[in-house]
Parts: structure tokens; sequence; C-alpha cells
């Protein structure tokens, strides 16, 4: 009994001191000094030219349009071109039935000849009776009365001169031909129908494919804002390559060839609020089709004294304000609400809020709060650097982050 009670006691004792052992290590993890300062990796802030470029949208059409109508009517004998081939100027492309016009020239023909035959005749009667005027063998209402008559002849023949080439350019026209050279589309009409002079349909449309015109749209907005930049001498236009423009087609790809900024035209669309950009682009190889989107990279200028920050050292405050953290002289964190312009890269070009010389938290964000004391590691080209810690970029990474 007695032996129970020492082993009883034996246990409580060996378990009140592991437990005072254990509440003393506690006590002494406790008892340390104030937290260690975060590390963050910053870069420096500086001034660096920048081409800025802007991205607008439109649509392709053919530098010339000729759409094909007859001009005389009849009966289409046949249709002389292949549909989506490309014809020259002067080419035949359909057959009207000529029978019509061809008599109609034969009948101009031989009145103009029969008038023709009747003036050898009258022009000797004048000359006749013009000498016996002055010889007083005839009145002088004989020869005025001649000498209509041979004016009278003239004038027939010139009109039935006018006639036969009115004729001739009637039966000609018989002949639809390509009025400039390009890529035909489809045939509106098929052999047997009977067309109309200037009818309001048209038998094809003829296009000319190389160069190709690109028209997008830009907002005033935008064009104040350009020129106002270049009133306050941060944008310069003076560049070799300002009127160069790159295209992006509708499935992502590039065009291959760059094109020419033409003009920008001078009335605003009331409705949009936008005015029309006309560029030339080649197209030897017929990629750009008509009525095609596109979208159009203009460049704007170049910024000579321009302000990057990395898009992942910016956030939004509560209010959607555009926010970064700097770390001041006094290696203490504050907050600067910026201005941003547009996302160059992976970067924000920042038109306000930054200054030459800030250093901008990119890592350890997450670790930090405006007004408490930093360790500043210098970050460059996604690797933290500087020759003091160069051999201890992993270990310094996982403590920026929070790793270890």
């Amino acid at each position: 009994m007695e032996k129970n009670n020492k082993i009883k006691l034996l246990l409580v004792l060996t378990i009140v001191l592991l437990a005072c052992f254990i509440l003393s290590n506690c006590g002494k993890k406790n008892q340390g000094g104030p937290p260690p300062i975060p590390e963050v990796a910053v870069i420096t802030i500086k001034t660096e030219p920048v081409v800025t470029t802007t991205e607008l949208t439109g649509r392709t059409s053919a530098d010339l349009i000729a759409e094909v109508r007859p001009q005389v009517s009849g009966i289409i004998q046949d249709r002389l071109f292949t549909e989506g081939s490309y014809v020259k100027a002067g080419q035949p492309l359909f057959k009207i039935d000529p029978d019509i016009y061809r008599a109609a020239l034969d009948n101009a023909k031989a009145a103009l000849a029969r008038s023709e035959a009747n003036l050898p005749a009258i022009q000797l009667k004048v000359n006749r009776l013009k000498d016996l005027l002055n010889d007083k063998a005839v009145s002088q209402q004989d020869y005025d009365d001649a000498s209509a008559a041979l004016k009278q002849v003239q004038a027939d023949i010139q009109y039935w001169k006018a006639n036969v080439e009115t004729a001739r350019i009637n039966l000609k026209y018989t002949t639809i031909t390509a009025p400039i050279s390009g890529r035909i589309g489809r045939s509106n009409i098929t052999k047997g129908a009977l067309v109309t002079t200037n009818q309001p349909v048209a038998l094809a449309t003829i296009q000319k494919l190389d160069p190709m015109y690109v028209d997008v749209t830009q907002s005033t907005t935008d064009i104040l804002r350009l020129r106002r930049q270049l009133q306050e001498g941060q944008l310069d236009q003076n560049g070799k390559n300002q009127q160069k423009v790159r295209l992006l087609l509708d499935d992502g790809s590039e065009y291959p060839f760059k094109g020419d900024l033409k003009f920008r035209d001078i009335t605003v669309d009331p409705t949009t609020g936008s005015v029309i950009l006309r560029m030339v682009f080649p197209n030897p190889k017929d990629i750009l089709m008509p009525g095609m989107f596109v979208r159009a990279i203009i460049q704007e200028g170049v910024h000579k004294k321009a302000i990057l920050a990395p898009q992942q050292a910016v956030s939004r405050d509560p209010k959607g304000n555009p926010v970064t953290l700097i770390v001041d002289k006094n290696s203490i964190v504050q907050q600067k609400q910026l201005i941003l312009d547009r996302p160059i890269g992976n970067k924000w070009l920042v038109s306000s809020g930054l200054e030459p010389g800030d250093r901008v938290i990119v890592e350890g964000i997450l670790k930090v709060k405006p007004g408490i004391p930093v360790k500043a590691v210098p970050y460059e080209n996604g690797d933290l650097t500087g020759k003091e810690n160069k051999n201890i970029v992993p270990t310094a990474r996982k403590r920026i982050n929070g790793e270890g």
C-alpha cells in the first residue's frame, strides 16, 4: 500500500516538474526584443525616353471601286470573264445583242451617203448662178435660194456624221469592258437577261486591292490630349517613323507590311465624337480584303522624360484610385496616389504621383503598410541585386515574400 502511494507521488512530482520546464521555456521564448524589421525589394524611379502608340479600330476599303453598268439597253448574249478573277482595264466583260445597233449604224451611214451625194450638184449650181449673177443673167433671189440649199445639204452632212458616230459608239457599248484593272466580284446577271441604260443594279463590281485603304476612328478626346502634350513639351513628334503604321488582323496576327498615315479628316462625326484617319497599306499578296476589321497601331510620339512603374507595384485603394508604396529617405513606408496614362509592356506610364529618385516597393508589399520602417533591398530586372547581398538572393527573396 505504501509502495503504491510512493509511486503515485513520484508520478505527480514528475508531471509538475515537466509542466514547470515547459512554462519556463515558453516564458523565455516570449521574452524577446522588438520584432525584426521587414525587408522589401525596391526600384529607384528614373526618367527615360519612351515611344507611345495608340491602337485604333477600323475597316479596310479598296483603293479604286468601279461598278459595271450597261450604257445601252439590250439582251445579254454572253459573260466573258470568270467571277473572282483579276481583270485588266478594257477587257471585255459582257456582250449585248448588237443587231439593232449595227442596223442603226448602217442606216446613219446610208443617210450620210445620200446627203454627201447631193452636195456636188448643189455646189456646182451655186457656182454657176454666182457667175450669172455677176452678168445680171439671174436674179438675186435665185442665187440666194441655191446658196441656202447648199448650206442645208452641208448641215445635213454634219448631222448624219454625228449620227454615224453615235451609232458607232452605241455599237461599241454592246461590248461592256472593264473600266479599271482589279479583282472582279460575282456577276449580278446571267446570259439572256435584259439590261437597260444606266440601270441602278450593277452588273458586277471591280475593286483595285493594291494598295488598300484602312479607315480608323479616333476620338476628339485623344486628339485634344495629344495636342496638349505637344504644346507642353511632353511629347515629341519629330521622329522619322512618325507616319508609319502597323496593322493587326482580325485573328490577332500582325500584317507583314507597314502602312503610311495619309490624313486626318477635319469633320467630327456628331454621333460618335470621332474623326476618320486614313492609312494606305501595300497589298501585293491580296491578304487584305475590302471590309475587313483591323486594328491600326499608330505612333503618337516620344516621351523624352517618361516615368514608368512596374505594374506589380501598383494597386488600388478602396475608391479604385491607383496607389503605390515607396520607401522615403528615412526608410519609412509612404503611400502615393498616382495618375496613370497607359500600360507599356509590364509597366505603367505614370502621368503624376512619382518623382525621379523615389524608391518604389516591388516585392514584400503584403507585409508592410504606410508608416512602418523597412529595410530596402535593390530590385532590378526581376532579380534582387547589390554587391552586399548578391550571394544570398534566394534567402533574401524568401524573407521578403514571407516564405522563411
